[in-house]
Parts: structure tokens; sequence; C-alpha cells
């Protein structure tokens, strides 16, 4: 039976809304991802076969299939396709799924899974219009803030366990970045365009002057008399990328490579679209009974902070051991740029797991309009 492996996974650092990064074609974001993955694992651009990449507003600058465009721009040979997928939050996470799907199949043996957004310079929900009749007359569409608050109501969740996690989530991204865990993983872009100029190697949203009182005082976002959702206990609008290069285990042989890990669980599901972001408590039932493996056995979590609510909700349903979720801290701090996400989670799950020396990582993401994707991967 084949097995896919991941042999890289790397992402740039993560710029928060009009900061470093608001001058860089998303194009230009993810160019440098794919030309690393290639370059430090000795493989030449030829060997790919193709390349997938997630991406969530797939308009404007990130229209006209941004996978094609990147891979061009890469100066990958004009033979190498690719294409773009969008499963909103999940999109990344989804191309990583589906260039597994492809080795497995048998149809390639090397593919490259990655994601891009940027939000500064293209808007989230900029490429949706007005929603059909019969969609109208068939479900309730809200947004994603109000499912929040209805979690948070659902699971009995107080404004101050929120924003004591989006502290926490601050404090361990503070750490990471001092101890240098993620210096593995980030590679630096060269920023040379705009007025921006010099290396960009450092997640920009994480808030370090944050304190719960601060956080106490913020105004409730979306529901301005009693609710408890706010900008400091949702993730961040953001820009980065991310990608991962994946390859069959016997290609990895071949070439003499050593696989770090291989995809051993993914799934996706659906959920209620009012209520919208609680797949992620399916899903990890699902994922882990698909890998005949218990949450005990997984020793660390890379779960998406959309908002603290749906993390509170997904603990009390779970039980997780919380000292292995989002160690290294989550979107709340480190931004959410929304086609890179599933990428730049995998890429942190892949780090952690080889620094801590555990074996089983699991990641999961909330999607809107109700749905959820999950992934356990081993590491080797």
């Amino acid at each position: 039976m084949t097995n896919v492996v991941i042999v890289d996974a790397i992402r740039t650092a993560i710029g928060k809304r009009n900061g470093a990064l608001r001058h860089t074609h998303p194009v230009d974001l993810l160019v440098p991802i794919l030309q690393q993955l290639v370059h430090r694992n000795g493989i030449s651009e030829n060997d790919v076969e193709d390349v997938v990449v997630g991406c969530a507003t797939m308009i404007d600058e990130q229209g006209g299939n941004i996978g094609r465009l990147v891979t061009l721009a890469a100066g990958f040979p004009v033979e190498v396709p690719a294409y773009s997928v969008n499963r909103l939050c999940g999109s990344s996470q989804q191309a990583i799924h589906n260039a597994a799907q492809t080795i497995l199949a048998n149809d390639a043996d090397i593919v490259i899974a990655c994601g891009v957004e940027s939000m500064s310079r293209v808007p989230m929900g900029s490429d949706i219009g007005e929603f059909s009749d019969s969609l109208m007359n068939t479900q309730t569409i809200v947004p994603q803030g109000f499912s929040a608050e209805l979690i948070a109501k659902e699971w009995n969740v107080t404004r101050k366990e929120l924003d004591e996690y989006s502290f926490l989530s601050h404090q361990k991204a503070m750490k990471a970045i001092d101890e240098g865990y993620f210096e593995r993983e980030i590679i630096s872009l060269n920023l040379e365009s705009g007025n921006e100029n010099g290396l960009f190697m450092m997640d920009e949203g994480v808030r370090r002057d944050t304190t719960i009182d601060k956080l106490s005082d913020l105004h409730a976002a979306f529901l301005p008399e009693e609710g408890v959702i706010t900008a400091g206990n949702s993730s961040q609008i953001s820009d980065g990328a991310a990608g991962l290069l994946l390859m069959s285990e016997q290609k990895a042989n071949e070439l003499s490579i050593k696989p770090r890990a291989k995809i051993i669980a993914k799934v996706v599901v659906g959920e209620d679209p009012v209520m919208m972001l609680t797949g992620v408590i399916p899903a990890t039932k699902k994922v882990l009974k698909k890998a005949d493996l218990r949450m005990e056995q997984i020793d660390v979590i890379e779960i998406n902070e959309a908002f603290a609510s749906v993390i509170k909700a997904w603990e009390k349903e779970i039980e997780a051991d919380m000292n292995k979720v989002n160690p290294r801290g989550g979107a709340i701090a480190l931004g959410h740029p929304l086609g890179a996400s599933g990428a730049r989670l995998a890429t942190t799950l892949l780090h952690t797991l080889e620094d801590r020396g555990g074996r089983y990582g699991l990641q999961v993401m909330c999607i809107g309009f109700g749905m959820a994707i999950a992934t356990i991967i081993e590491r080797l």
C-alpha cells in the first residue's frame, strides 16, 4: 500500500492587515514557498507532478487560477500543472488532502500542497454576491460572528473564559517567537516593494502588551448589548503563505530523502450552517475513529482559533489535554490568512511534533457555512 509522506513544510511569517505584507502581491507571497520546497530538498522543479493551492477569496489578484500563476511565476517548467481549491478557511488543508489523494491513486509521486491569502489586498467576502433565492428559502445564512455567539451561549462559555483563552494564545505565541520555536518553519521574505525593505521573518499579529484587562475592555463586535465575541477573542485578518512537499514513500526512498511524517487519516464533515463552526467536534471524533486512535494518544493538536468560543466548546465536548492544544499559540495571536492557514497549521504541527518528540499530531479546522476538516499525521 502506498503511504503519503511529508518531506518538508514551511511558511512565511504572518503579516497583520495592512502591515508589512500589504505591498506584496499574493502570487509573490507564495512563490518563495514553492522555490524553497524544491531547492532545499535537492529535487528539480521538473520532478513536481502537480501543485495544489488553497485560496479562499479567488477574485482579483487571487483569481485566474492563482495556483497556475504562482507555479509559472516561481520559474517552474510550463509542463508542471497546478490548480486552486476553495474550501474557505480549510482551503490549504484541503489542498493537502487532494495532493495526498493524488499520490494514493498513483497518479503522481511528488506533489506540492500549499496555500496563500492576502486579506489586505483582497478583502474577505469580496467574491460573494447576492445569495440565491433557493438557498435563502432552504437555509438560514448568518455571519460567522453570530455563530460564534450562539456557540458561546449553547456551551455556557463566559466572556471571562474567552478572554483568558485569548490572552494565553498571545502568551504562548510570544514564548514561541522569543525562544526561536518558529525559526525552522519560517522562511524569510525580502520585501523590496512599497515602503517596506528588509527581511520579514516574524509573525506580526502577536500583541505583546495585551492583558486580560485590556481584552475585557473591548466591545462586543456582533451583539453590542449582550455579546461576548470581540476582536480580541477572534482570529485576526492576515496575510501569508505556507506549503508542504508530499511524496509517495517509495519515491522518497528512491531519492534517498528521509520523510518526516506520514498522513494516516483525513476527513471532512458537514454541519448546521447556523451554528456553522461546531464541525470541529464531529470531525475530531471521525478522524480519530478512522485512524483507530484515542485522543490520549495524540501528542500535539493544532485547532484553528477562528473564535475562542469554538475552542472552548470543542474542549468541553472532546475533553482533550489543553496542554497539547496550540502550544505555540493560534490564530487569535498569530493571525488567520484564510487560504494559507491549513498549510500553516500543518507546518507548525509537524515542527512541534518533532521538537517535542511526539508521535501523532491532529489538525482540525472549522469552515464557513457549516463544515470542518481534520487530519492526523504520524511523525517518522
